[in-house]
């Protein structure tokens, strides 16, 4: 019986093979990679905004609360963005002749509301609730970085889910005192000073995962 297959046919399957093995181990190595990068999470980038808002200057600068501006954070699933009206509480007096206001002026002066683009935001089918993380001990700069450091808002984490399960397998690590919710700088006591406060960790951390 003549040879059905040429004498270099054990090569060519065995580097075919190779090649499948190694191509497949690529492409999933570089989908992983881009998914968890910036050019899906948009983590670390700025976006375009109307006017430069500046949370550093705000917030450390003159102090100012986060619920000033984003005033339903305790009450709804929405934090809230301001509106003009609340800008010009302030800038109706301070800095008005700043050619980089102008276009809030604009807003007021037509009742057009400004156009700001959102940093954060999670998929259409994922239903976030702002005030059940707030009341419970979760603090804004968990989810959104040292905001009052920031010249320019920018998506500290990246939201996908698996970064959101880091704290819902393990809240007590996350959580701290009401009274710092709002404290852009807060940083973690380490764990076993977190053991010495009152034992407020242990039922805080009973009702996060009870509700959550």
């Amino acid at each position: 019986m003549a040879q059905v297959f040429p004498p270099g046919a054990n090569w060519l399957v065995k580097w075919t093979g190779l090649g499948i093995g190694v191509g497949t181990v690529l492409v999933v190595g570089v989908s992983w990679a881009v998914y968890w990068g910036p050019t899906v999470s948009q983590k670390g980038q700025f976006r375009q905004q109307p006017i430069p808002f500046s949370h550093q200057r705000h917030v450390q600068g003159n102090g100012l609360d986060c619920r000033y501006c984003h005033t339903t954070v305790e009450t709804s699933s929405f934090a809230g963005i301001p509106a003009t009206e609340t800008c010009m509480t302030c800038h109706s007096q301070i800095l008005t002749d700043q050619p980089m206001f102008a276009k809030v002026h604009e807003s007021w002066d037509t009742g057009k509301p400004m156009e700001w683009t959102r940093v954060n935001n999670v998929p259409d089918f994922v239903y976030f609730n702002h005030s059940i993380h707030v009341n419970k001990g979760v603090g804004c700069s968990e989810c959104h970085g040292d905001v009052g450091d920031m010249r320019l808002t920018y998506k500290a984490e990246s939201l996908h889910m698996g970064w959101c399960l880091q704290c819902h397998k393990a809240p007590e690590k996350f959580l701290r005192p009401k009274s710092e919710i709002f404290n852009t700088a807060y940083e973690h006591p380490a764990e076993e000073e977190q053991l010495k406060w009152d034992g407020s960790w242990s039922r805080s951390t009973t009702s996060v995962k009870s509700s959550f």
